[in-house]
């Protein structure tokens, strides 16, 4: 079965009495080169074990299940699982879990199902879960690299550089974790239904090494989301606003002694900027 191909999906689906729903943003591929480009360019082979996000009807499933040693997809609309066992069908590498990824112990699950195995993730996320789901990826660190599709805007996003306008708190959180590259866009006509947005495919290489030293982690994602939290202000401002353990005195001789004018704005800080105030906070 051409698992891309609108007359065989809208056949399959009437089989099954399904409809799509917008509430789980649900869109479906109609293009095959899509997920045989994500496959491709992930880097998944015979040694990897694919843990895939959303599978849908499993055009992406398909196409990690000729390549990969081990599939195990997480599908949280459990009205799909009719529809996933014809389609899926003779795929023995394959496992399906019906459950919602964002409750699941990722690291365990990888743990127990890729032994020996190179963990990658796969996923063709639906707009209104891209954050919570990428973040829980990278968090996990179970991963040698996720690959995912995304809004176009999320994932230029997520590559932005220091000082760009699109360059916020997640582009940080994400960096921190991983390399992000961005491969190439999927156009609005490659779904049914037809979202309303451009997608594109983004590969996050997981760092084996940190960017540099960070002594507390969770002082460092407070100063990142302090400094983002409200973009007009000065750096000083805003540090004073989202950290109110600290005196605005302190974190102006903090922000200074790191060789940052209090004046300057959050945006223009990479990583090792917010590492270095963050750990000169640790200190204090």
């Amino acid at each position: 079965m051409d698992l891309c191909n609108i007359n065989e999906i809208k056949a399959l689906l009437a089989r099954h009495g399904f409809h799509f729903s917008k509430a789980k943003g649900q869109n479906f591929l109609t293009q095959s080169w899509v997920p045989q480009n994500i496959v491709l360019e992930s880097g998944v082979d015979e040694t990897c074990g694919v843990l895939e996000v959303g599978p849908g009807i499993g055009p992406l499933t398909q196409q990690l299940c000729r390549y990969a040693k081990k599939v195990v997809a997480v599908e949280v609309d459990r009205t799909l699982q009719p529809v996933l066992a014809e389609t899926m069908a003779g795929n023995e590498n394959l496992e399906i879990i019906f459950g919602d990824i964002l409750k699941t112990d990722i690291s365990a699950l990888v743990q127990e199902e890729f032994a020996g195995l190179r963990p990658m993730a796969c996923a063709n996320l639906p707009y209104y879960i891209t954050t919570p789901v990428l973040a829980a990826l990278l968090e996990s660190r179970a991963f040698e690299a996720v690959t995912v599709m995304v809004q176009k805007e999320v994932a230029q996003r997520i590559c932005s550089p220091a000082g760009k306008g699109d360059y916020g708190a997640f582009s940080v959180f994400c960096q921190y974790y991983a390399e992000p590259e961005l491969l190439f866009d999927v156009p609005a006509s490659c779904f049914i239904p037809q979202p309303k947005v451009t997608s594109a495919v983004l590969k996050l290489t997981m760092r084996k090494e940190p960017v540099c030293e960070i002594k507390s982690e969770t002082m460092f994602f407070k100063v990142v989301r302090a400094a983002f939290a409200q973009r007009r202000k000065t750096l000083l401002n805003a540090l004073s606003s989202g950290l109110s353990q600290f005196d605005k005195p302190a974190l102006a001789a903090v922000i200074e002694d790191c060789g940052f004018a209090p004046t300057v704005r959050g945006e223009t800080l990479d990583i090792p900027g917010f590492a270095a105030i963050a750990n000169a906070l640790t200190e204090l």
